[in-house]
């Protein structure tokens, strides 16, 4: 009988053949589309903003940003109103199979066989992306065979660097599974001592890629993350139990009673004393114009602010809340209300000094970054006990925003938008989708197309006095104002900012297509007046 020879595993080593590297610098809104024929392309850019569109997936550029498309691949790359800098690189991939020496044959993969992702790649540090490119291109067109073998090297090496930081490999995803389990351990094993090497250990990932990957799946490093947890657990019992603070600093995992009391105050502004005081029953709330979020979480605050100029905050609907004047009263009439804890934002003191506030009640002073209104929601549910309701008020609104988002997107087609703040020192062009009260709601939730004027302003900037030859140039379709009495000696003073041929020249104004909107409504970061404003705009646009 003959004896039948099994054949010997075939040995499979892929390698990356440079067909082309360019260096581009384009001008505003350049577009480049179509396939990219048989090969790979990957754009890294240096410099200018954009878009890139692979696959039906549109991402966002800026420098540091690296895409890849495979072979036969529709991709369509537009410049932002800064240009856009990029190389571009093309490139194939090959692999070399063979049972042994003398029997190795080369082909050519097909499309997405050869790489092992598409779109979005991490290229970090990019000092490091940056120093082969530049290599690369600089020794392109040598004629020296030696350089050219050198310059092939170079490009393996930056292979090795981008596959190194993108591999789909089942290394990596068992890593991730084996950090997505430790990080239970630590929910349920709180009370233990932990170190971020026993939690590597644990987890037989080296500490680095560790911590790397925990933060990636956490936001937040090792002991950071642990310490929230400890301290989650603390609140409850805190609120549940007469049990000694020394006790619960035992029982949560800190080894003493101080440490506990300063992580504790590190993370929700007071100390777990004035915590249990304060929430044992209902709190009363002093928060000067953050009121929006108490509402927006179903608190109702001791007290409502109100300014003389400005009025007061009507579209909550604390009707039968005290207000507080804060152009005619101080601390002393605050006092009246007994507030049992005060939460702020930067800025107030110009009205009621901290320290004298501090006096009257435990002051928390909030981190409110302004147009992120998410950010602050979360901060005032952690610091009032309220974290139960946030996300489902954000589900809310982004519903919200999403279906009047799909309305608009029919009926203002082709149409733009500005919102002005007229006082009696000038008439203001409020910033486009990343600034300002008014700019993420109508150009970012709502998708509504911001005028050429709002393009224009400086990055960074929330909003501008208009010149008079900037005014002449406002030719949006639809004009949202709202008029800001404080600068006024006299009643209805603003108005007559808009008693000019300038103004009645705007298109929008002839064709009657400006709309006034409250002022304490539309000047506010709160999700419940971000909500009033897509009422507002769709009463008007829808």
């Amino acid at each position: 009988m003959k004896q039948v020879t099994e054949p010997a595993s075939l040995v499979r080593t892929l390698f990356y053949v440079l067909k082309d590297i360019q260096y581009n610098v384009r001008a505003s809104k350049w577009q480049e589309h179509g396939k990219n024929g048989g090969h790979y392309t990957i754009w890294v850019i240096t410099g200018g903003s954009g878009t890139i569109a692979i696959g039906g997936n549109r991402l966002p550029l800026g420098r540091g940003t690296c895409c890849l498309a495979a072979p036969d691949t529709a991709a369509e790359l537009t410049a932002g109103e800064d240009g856009l800098i990029c190389y571009r690189v093309s490139f194939e991939s090959w692999s070399v199979c063979g049972a042994g020496p003398g029997s190795a044959s080369g082909r050519n993969e097909p499309p997405g066989g050869g790489f092992p992702f598409q779109g979005e790649a991490r290229c970090h540090p990019f000092s490091t992306c940056l120093d082969y490119l530049e290599s690369i291109h600089r020794h392109r067109d040598s004629e020296d065979d030696l350089e050219q073998l050198d310059n092939h090297v170079r490009f393996q090496e930056w292979m090795r660097f981008l596959l190194a930081q993108n591999r789909s490999s089942s290394y990596e995803g068992n890593m991730r599974k084996a950090v997505e389990q430790s990080i239970e351990v630590i929910k349920e094993q709180y009370q233990d001592v932990w170190t971020v090497n026993a939690l590597a250990d644990r987890a037989n990932v080296a500490r680095w890629q560790y911590s790397r990957l925990f933060k990636e799946l956490t936001g937040q490093i090792p002991l950071d993350y642990l310490n929230g947890v400890r301290i989650d657990r603390a609140k409850k019992l805190l609120l549940t139990t007469d049990d000694r603070l020394y006790d619960i600093a035992q029982n949560v995992g800190f080894n003493n009673e101080y440490y506990f009391n300063r992580r504790f105050k590190q993370t929700l502004g007071i100390s777990p004393g004035q915590f249990r005081r304060h929430y044992r029953e209902n709190a009363r709330v002093f928060a000067p114009f953050l009121e929006d979020f108490l509402v927006a979480l179903g608190i109702t605050p001791v007290v409502e602010c109100s300014h003389r100029g400005w009025g007061r905050q009507e579209y909550l609907g604390l009707h039968d809340v005290p207000v507080l004047d804060l152009a005619e009263e101080d601390e002393d009439d605050l006092s009246r209300h007994h507030p049992d804890f005060i939460m702020l934002d930067s800025g107030f003191d110009k009205w009621i000094p901290n320290d004298r506030l501090g006096r009257l009640a435990p002051t928390f002073h909030m981190p409110h970054p302004g147009e992120d209104w998410r950010s602050t929601l979360h901060n005032a549910a952690r610091l009032l006990g309220r974290t139960d309701r946030v996300e489902e008020v954000i589900r809310h609104y982004e519903q919200k925003a999403r279906d009047a988002r799909s309305v608009l997107g029919r009926s203002t087609r082709g149409q733009t938008v500005a919102f002005l703040r007229i006082s009696a020192l000038g008439i203001s062009l409020y910033a486009g989708p990343d600034y300002g009260y008014t700019g993420p709601i109508l150009y970012k939730d709502l998708g509504l197309a911001p005028h050429s004027l709002v393009i224009e302003m400086e990055q960074e900037t929330r909003k501008m006095t208009l010149p008079p030859e900037w005014l002449e140039r406002l030719d949006a379709d639809h004009l949202f104002i709202t008029f800001d009495r404080r600068h006024s000696s006299v009643p209805g003073e603003e108005r007559e900012m808009l008693e000019t041929a300038s103004w009645h020249a705007l298109p929008a104004v002839k064709q009657q297509c400006v709309y006034e909107v409250d002022f304490m409504t539309w000047m506010n970061y709160g999700v419940i007046s971000n909500s009033k404003k897509i009422d507002d705009v769709l009463k008007v646009l829808a």
